[in-house]
C-alpha cells in the first residue's frame, strides 16, 4: 500500500520557540555546527489502491484545511513513498 507523506513547517517568518530551544540546546552541548533549528510536522497517510491525481487533490486539501494552520504554518511537501 502507498503512502502519501506531508510535511509541514512553521511560517518562515515566525518564531519556532522548539527550534530555538533545540539550537540553544545543542549550543550547550557544544555542538556549533548549526546556526538554527526549525522543527514541523510529519504526517504519513496509507491509501488502499492506486494515487490518482484525486487522491492527491484530496490529499493536498487535507493539508491545507487540517493538517496544518495557515495562519502560522505552510504545507512544505507533498510525495508519494512506495
Amino acid at each position: 500500500m502507498p503512502t502519501i507523506v506531508v510535511d509541514v513547517m512553521p511560517k518562515a517568518e515566525l518564531l519556532d520557540p522548539q527550534g530555538k530551544a533545540v539550537t540553544g540546546a545543542l549550543s550547550r552541548l557544544g555542538i556549533e555546527a548549526f546556526t538554527g533549528v526549525r522543527i514541523g510536522k510529519r504526517f504519513e497517510l496509507t491509501v488502499e489502491g492506486e494515487v490518482t491525481d484525486e487522491v492527491l487533490a484530496t490529499v493536498r486539501e487535507v493539508a491545507d484545511e487540517i493538517l496544518s494552520n495557515a495562519v502560522i504554518e505552510d504545507v512544505v511537501g507533498v510525495e508519494v513513498v512506495e
